[in-house]
């Protein structure tokens, strides 16, 4: 019968190991950049926000409002700021409004 490995080890240091040994991390950003997006910019312009994705550190935004997409222009580099402080990390490097 094998012996067990008495290791203890938190569930928090297992879980980091494994999503950098299955390459998952881009992933999580991904969908992590998507919740904060959210959070962020609220009910009014999440109304008008099509599509969201997180390609090689730039953050493309999809907008149905010509209106909106100029205004939020104006701020990019306060959005990118405020998106890598509520990460935590620096994820998004660019923002890029469609």
């Amino acid at each position: 019968m094998a012996k067990r490995n008495n290791d203890n080890q938190s569930i928090q240091d297992i879980l980091k190991e494994f999503v950098e040994t299955n390459n998952l991390q881009s992933g999580l950003d991904k969908v992590d950049v998507r919740e904060a997006w959210t959070k962020l910019m609220g009910n009014g312009v999440n109304n008008y926000t099509t599509a969201i994705e997180l390609k090689n550190g730039t953050l493309y935004v999809q907008l149905s409002s010509s209106v909106l997409r100029e205004e939020l222009s104006y701020g990019r580099e306060k959005i990118v700021k405020m998106l890598n402080e509520s990460l935590r990390k620096d994820v998004v490097k660019k923002l890029v409004l469609r």
